[in-house]
């Protein structure tokens, strides 16, 4: 049988995660541990351009996993240019027209780079399934030439990470809730997120499914506990710096250069408008 077609689970994964830790994660403890990890993502970054490596990583889950906010944990501290975030909008009409891979192909990682996917083409393993934006025969038709897809990618030198976030339905209700009267989250509650909520076991099968067709020796799914978001966060960072093996670029002792005199320079007298300065302890 040709190997691409092989749609055998990954050998040797840990499926438990370790035992779920009962208490939360305090906010000083997972400040540290973030900044260690931020240090080690940093040198993770110069490596890659430095070997011009190629990494893609896949980020799924159900709604109010936490997604946005491992991502953007991930990413605060190093830079836009080597670690790019795509997260594509509702395809065109323009982009139906086409082969269903075609956009998400575009955006995978050239050499230097770490392309990291809000959501990715398994939105036809779930969202466009249970909501019915594609056939049934299209989905099961997907799930099918997935694993040779990713075959075709990791084969290309491309280091491939899929990460699954999974959260109770008790902490997804209490932080959908949080969202409705909160300003600043308001715009995370689409009512695509609220027929996601009702449909909960409709998302467990086709989940299921995925997995059982998608977990393969090239490509695992990992699956992350994010019913504690701090944790959470610290453990996909920690679990991506152990599967991309990579060493510190020697660099240069920095030291700042002598200014330059003023010499002839003189402030210009053009009159500007400054933002005004708030007094923001009243």
């Amino acid at each position: 049988m040709n190997e691409t077609k092989t749609k055998k689970p990954a050998k040797n994964i840990d499926r438990t995660n370790q035992l779920k830790p009962t208490e939360k994660l305090k906010r000083a403890e997972y400040e540290r541990e973030l900044a260690k990890l931020h240090v080690e993502l940093v040198k993770l970054q110069r490596w890659v351009v430095h070997k011009k490596l190629k990494v893609c990583v896949v980020f799924e889950g159900r709604d109010g996993a936490g997604k946005g906010g491992t991502i953007k944990a991930m990413v605060e501290r190093v830079s836009p240019r080597v670690f790019h975030l795509v997260a594509l909008p509702a395809p065109t009409e323009r982009e139906k027209s086409q082969m269903y891979s075609q956009r998400y192909i575009a955006h995978l990682p050239s050499a230097g780079e770490i392309v990291i996917f809000d959501r990715s083409w398994y939105n036809r393993a779930g969202v466009e399934r249970v909501m019915g934006f594609c056939t049934e025969e299209q989905a099961k038709r997907f799930l099918e030439i997935v694993p040779e897809f990713e075959h075709l990618i990791t084969e290309s030198g491309t280091i491939l990470l899929k990460y699954w976030l999974e959260i109770s339905p008790e902490e997804q209700t209490r932080r959908l809730k949080a969202r409705i009267n909160d300003g600043r989250k308001t715009w995370k509650l689409s009512p695509m997120d609220l027929e996601s909520y009702r449909r909960w076991f409709d998302y467990s099968r086709a989940r299921d499914e995925m997995f059982k067709a998608s977990d393969s020796l090239w490509a695992p799914w990992f699956v992350v506990r994010s019913d504690d978001k701090r944790r959470a966060r610290l453990n996909v960072i920690r679990h991506l710096l152990d599967h991309i093996p990579y060493e510190t670029v020697p660099m240069k002792k920095v030291k700042l250069p002598k200014r330059q005199l003023a010499g002839k320079y003189k402030e210009s007298d053009h009159p500007l408008k400054y933002v005004p300065e708030h007094d923001w302890t009243e």
